[in-house]
């Protein structure tokens, strides 16, 4: 689950991590307001103002400006409240901006110029550990970096049994250039960070920048957070962090649904029970000349009904051409689900104008092909992986 910078900033804070302070808006005036109680809070007479979306990039879509005074916030609001914010992040149509981040100024005059880096945390499946990542170039995109000067980019592999030890926090700050208190608050900033990411179940938390203020304080001034939906049953009050808006809406009712659903680019829909039984069906539409559409699980549970609502959930992309219901029955009775194909024929009557392709395997295979034969609608039964394969490829050509 994806969060808003505001909120990976609350759960920082709440582990002890300096953040850039901060306050949410949802209109212009709340803006203002917003402004006021931050001076009174950290004194700061100039503001950031940021877009809240789940998107990286967003300066360079125009949805991070800053104000000089509350004038400025006023106006600046106005502009990004309501706005498609495009970034590279985004599709061409952008994402709307329901509400802004007015943030205080950090970047204020002193001792020394102020340093930006960049540090995440996130798991590294190959070697099955977590790892801190972390560069000098901050504020940079890191695909960028890793492009460009990979030799700028470090890592450090943590155990998960013991989290991040002494030594390698202080080796991450010197790595970064940092002495002096510089080096011992970013050793704070690194062990608070990791230990963020621990507790939060997360899959990434990702700091860009991480910046040096001009007094050598450490500080997150962005924050880019990903939770494990796996583990927000620990979790209630980060699962009402979810921001549906800034969510797939197809996914989400899928998900209210209790289906298992990821969007996909493709033109062939896929109904499956099962997730290696998803994947390799992906790979028998790409075998066939196809380009898969949607990841749906519909797991053991293939009633009528639920049969019906994943119908009517891949439909609702029209880039698709066709859709292979593939169903190995072991929990489910293979005639069950056919009758619920059948039955959810009937019921979408119009609304189902392409093919369709059914493969039914397992439990009363047999009745169940025949009650699709005989139903004395159009749709396609297959026996066999290959059968399915090449009925895919016909209905495609």
């Amino acid at each position: 689950m994806n969060l808003h910078e505001y909120q990976g900033k609350e759960i920082l804070n709440s582990f002890g991590v300096r953040i850039q302070r901060g306050i949410v808006a949802q209109t212009p005036d709340e803006a203002v307001a917003a402004a006021k109680e931050l001076t009174a809070q950290t004194g700061t007479s100039w503001y950031v103002v940021k877009a809240q979306v789940h998107a990286g990039g967003r300066g360079k879509g125009g949805g991070v400006k800053l104000a000089k005074n509350l004038e400025e916030v006023k106006h600046i609001s106005d502009e990004i409240i309501g706005m498609h914010l495009v970034t590279p992040q985004t599709s061409a149509e952008g994402k709307l901006v329901h509400q802004v981040l007015i943030a205080e100024d950090v970047y204020y005059p002193g001792e020394s110029e102020p340093e930006e880096y960049y540090i995440s945390v996130l798991l590294n499946r190959t070697t099955g550990t977590n790892m801190v990542m972390y560069s000098t170039e901050g504020g940079m995109d890191i695909e960028t970096v890793a492009e460009e000067t990979p030799h700028l980019i470090f890592t450090e592999a943590i155990d998960p049994t013991l989290g991040i030890l002494p030594f390698q926090a202080r080796k991450i700050a010197f790595n970064l250039g940092l002495k002096g208190n510089a080096l011992k608050e970013m050793v704070k900033f690194v062990t608070a960070l990791y230990t963020a990411y621990d507790k939060s179940d997360a899959s990434m938390f990702e700091i860009n920048p991480v910046l040096k203020t001009s007094d050598s304080k450490i500080l997150a001034v962005d924050a880019k957070v990903t939770l494990d939906e796996n583990a927000l049953y620990r979790h209630k009050d980060y699962l009402e962090m979810r921001d549906i808006r800034e969510e797939n809406p197809i996914e989400v009712e899928a998900k209210a649904a209790g289906l298992n659903y990821v969007d996909l680019d493709g033109n062939v829909g896929c109904m499956v029970n099962g997730a290696g039984l998803a994947m390799g069906t992906m790979d028998l539409i790409k075998q066939a000349g196809g380009e898969p559409a949607n990841f749906l699980d519909v797991g053991g549970t293939a009633d009528a009904k639920r049969v019906e609502t994943a119908f009517r959930i891949i439909l609702k992309d029209p880039n698709v051409k066709a859709i292979l219901v593939n169903i190995f029955g072991g929990i489910v009775r293979c005639d069950r689900v056919a009758q619920g194909v059948v039955d959810a024929y009937t019921n979408m009557g119009d609304a189902i104008n392409i093919p369709i392709i059914v493969r039914l395997q397992g439990t009363n295979a047999i009745e169940a092909k025949e009650l699709i034969d005989n139903s004395g609608m159009e749709i396609i039964s297959a026996t066999e992986f290959q059968e399915a394969a090449d009925k895919v490829q016909e209905v495609l050509a």
